[in-house]
């Protein structure tokens, strides 16, 4: 291990974290093999990429046979993944958004869909909400308040963005309908004081809020949302990157909800491994973009968007698994929860499951040592997991829809067993 990570340490930027440093070779499925021949459950699921798995057959067959026809493009001319990629998109987005762009990571769709949001609306203001993750490039890094370091050394960040409470009940102390209040008073007082609704072009949000603790929006704040956005002229725009491809075991978290955005922002699991994302909206507000208006080198490659294609038709067959593994989940950690005190809380969406670690339940107070104990214990045992939220005290149980039943009670009794471990070890 000592020779590849020196080496790695070597010529790769620090700045770029890694989990473990395990010497990966290759992966299938959820399993993922070393140097050594050792294997790991990989329930990091590559950061919530790798939904089918590592090394699906019938992706990387599409992404193989590609290759061998045209491997890039550079928006020089036409080319039938590309078109392919989008049609399937059309069948699996929400009503309206019926026309897309591509993108190569979450971030360059949540820039260019803004840009789009700004341009089309001939307004300039964003409003995003705290605890969102929006990527860290200079541009989205204005709207990424999951935690105040990505920002570090890098103010002042784009102008016109305005931070408004994402409903958080677990961690103000709140029933469900007081959070929600308290986030829609502020964000009126906000119109109020701040800013006024005219200067506003869109609303971003995530439906399930990823880095910033695994925390579902509540159906009747985007339902208010929603509302806001229509009396306001304001677009309403979700960010899928982490909830999109299975993630909450529907195509998209919006399935989950009533409300419906006039945007979208698609990524992560999109070609299940490949560089992709995306953006769509109506027909008449993308075509109304003017050509030159944004552009992309990568963006669509051919063999990602073929890839893309094949993962659509895949997913299709195993939502049904995935919602079967979500609801037993679910259930698991709720029993866990009865058990185990340093469990706070229990929450997601399928199977984007966040479980929040605490010192004490009562004032609910963050314990990412717990969470370290517990992702070493497992992965001493071959099993890998990572944290979500800004203070690392949140279990972030992501399996790839291919997991078994059998996979994911061995997975959730290892984590059960750190628990143990740990509140022993605390006394």
């Amino acid at each position: 291990m000592a020779d590849l990570v020196s080496r790695h340490n070597d010529v790769i930027a620090p700045v770029i974290a890694f989990d473990t440093d395990i010497r990966a070779v290759e992966a299938q499925g959820i399993w993922v093999t070393d140097i050594e021949g050792r294997r790991w459950a990989d329930f990091a699921c590559g950061t919530a990429v790798a939904n089918l798995g590592h090394n699906h057959p019938t992706v990387v067959a599409a992404a193989g046979a590609q290759l061998q026809r045209l491997v890039h493009s550079g928006c020089i001319f036409r080319y039938d993944s590309i078109v392919e990629a989008a049609e399937r998109l059309r069948r699996i987005t929400p009503d309206g958004i019926e026309k897309f762009a591509f993108a190569n990571s979450g971030a360059e769709a949540v820039e260019a869909v803004v840009k789009l949001a700004r341009y089309t609306s001939g307004r300039q203001g964003v409003i995003t909400f705290r605890g969102g993750f929006h990527g860290r490039t200079m541009g989205s890094v204005a709207y990424t308040t999951s935690n105040a370091r990505y920002r570090d050394g890098y103010h002042p960040v784009l102008g016109s963005v305005f931070v408004s409470p994402f409903p958080h009940a677990y961690r103000w102390g709140m029933s469900n309908d007081q959070a929600i209040d308290h986030s829609l008073g502020e964000l009126r007082s906000m119109f109020k004081h701040v800013v006024t609704p005219k200067n506003i072009a869109c609303f971003l949000i995530e439906l399930v809020q990823g880095e910033g603790g695994y925390i579902p929006a509540p159906s009747r704040f985007i339902d208010e949302l929603r509302a806001l956005a229509d009396e306001h002229g304001i677009l309403l725009i979700y960010d899928e990157v982490q909830t999109g491809f299975g993630r909450t075991a529907e195509w998209f978290a919006s399935v989950h909800y009533q409300a419906k955005p006039d945007l979208m922002a698609m990524g992560k699991g999109i070609a299940n491994g490949l560089p992709l994302s995306a953006y769509g909206t109506t027909a008449e507000r993308i075509d109304s973009w003017p050509v030159g208006a944004h552009g992309t080198t990568f963006g669509g490659n051919p063999v990602a968007t073929a890839a893309a294609a094949a993962v659509i038709d895949v997913m299709e067959g195993l939502l049904p698994h995935a919602r079967e593994l979500s609801s037993h989940a679910m259930r698991r950690f709720h029993e866990l929860a009865e058990r185990h005190q340093t469990i706070g809380d229990v929450r997601g969406l399928g199977l984007m499951i966040g479980v929040e670690l605490v010192e004490d339940r009562h004032t609910r107070t963050p314990d990412a040592k717990a969470f370290k104990h517990v992702q070493q214990h497992v992965l001493d045992r071959d099993l890998i997991i990572i944290d979500c939220g800004p203070d690392g005290n949140v279990l972030r149980f992501i399996p790839a829809l291919v997991t078994t039943h059998e996979e994911l009670d061995w997975a959730i009794d290892l984590i059960d067993d750190g628990l143990g471990s740990w509140e022993t070890t605390k006394g």
